[in-house]
């Protein structure tokens, strides 16, 4: 098979999708590709729109208009749905009194999958020695490990994993992030929603932004940060007041940070460095600002109008 047919045999894609429920529109004239080999982030705030799209391309909710792919058809024309795809969407839809490794031979069984694969899944996600423990007294990490077992069973090509890192500890986000990096390094799409951009600030390669239904981003995580970070400088210095009226003075827009704590914008650091020295004032620190993906975002977003849905309208 050829790669470019490969690749079309696992990429996502949303092409003028458009969902209303009532009189909110959730989803408006959406579109986007997401390719394998890499995390792909789909980050919005509550209510813009992730989940609703989710479930669109799972075949869940019927899209008003445009259409959901996966592969080049609806998840429904999928010969083999669950090799094809797996899917986390709510942690909490298992028995909380079926054993973890019962839970994942339903499963298998109901969808036809070879037994041997339930152990493969649970060493996979870390949980062999909780498989016989009852899925009822694990903690939420546990729970989300759990999902994503469940969604590996078919060995699919192509996971859609819906706030996979949903009030985990820090050892549950990093274990996420590590495995969510790893299967991108198999070869396989991952798309991975969040509203919240620092839980994919270390994980996405590729993002996709929304807000209102509406994509505002479809982009390269570094060249995102590249082009948001620009010509901002970080500052410490113990006369800042000195500091920010030379560098205003020089056309420079100039932010409190901290005590000592400076961000510069508009002066490249050579230049900042300069002119302090010119003027002997001195400085402890002085490097080039590398922006955050919620800086990046907040960027993206400024100015928009407010993001949130009606009430009691899926995300």
């Amino acid at each position: 098979m050829a790669d470019n047919e490969t690749t079309d045999e696992m990429t996502i894609e949303a092409r003028g999708l458009c969902k209303r429920y009532g009189d909110t529109l959730a989803v408006d004239a959406l579109g986007f590709r997401v390719l394998p080999g890499r995390v792909t982030g789909f980050v919005g705030p509550n209510g813009a729109g992730k989940s609703t799209t989710l479930r669109m391309l799972l075949g869940l909710d019927a899209p008003d208009r445009g259409q959901a792919l996966i592969g080049g058809r609806p998840y429904a024309a999928l010969a083999e749905p669950l090799t094809a795809v797996g899917a986390l969407l709510d942690c909490e839809a298992l028995h909380p009194g079926r054993r973890a490794r019962d839970h994942l031979l339903w499963l298998a069984h109901y969808s036809g999958l070879p037994a041997r694969r339930v152990d493969l899944v649970l060493d996979q996600v870390g949980l062999a020695s909780a498989a016989k423990k009852r899925a009822g007294g694990f903690s939420l990490g546990m729970r989300q490990r759990l999902g994503i077992a469940a969604a590996l069973l078919g060995d699919p090509r192509v996971l859609i994993l819906d706030e996979p890192v949903n009030g985990l500890d820090p050892e549950g986000i990093q274990w996420i992030r590590g495995f969510l990096k790893s299967l991108a390094a198999e070869g396989r799409t991952v798309l991975v929603s969040s509203h919240l951009m620092s839980e994919l600030q270390d994980t996405a390669d590729h993002l996709l932004v929304i807000g209102r239904g509406r994509l505002l981003a479809d982009t390269d995580v570094g060249e995102l940060l590249d082009a948001v970070s620009g010509q901002r400088v970080a500052l410490r210095t113990a006369r800042r007041a000195e500091a920010m009226t030379l560098l205003t003075g020089a056309g420079a827009t100039v932010a409190m940070t901290g005590p000592d704590a400076l961000t510069v914008t508009g002066l490249p650091a050579q230049r900042v460095a300069a002119l302090l020295g010119e003027q002997a004032v001195p400085f402890s620190e002085l490097s080039r600002h590398r922006a955050t993906l919620e800086e990046a975002y907040m960027e993206l977003t400024a100015g928009t109008a407010e993001f949130a849905s009606a009430e009691g309208v899926a995300s």
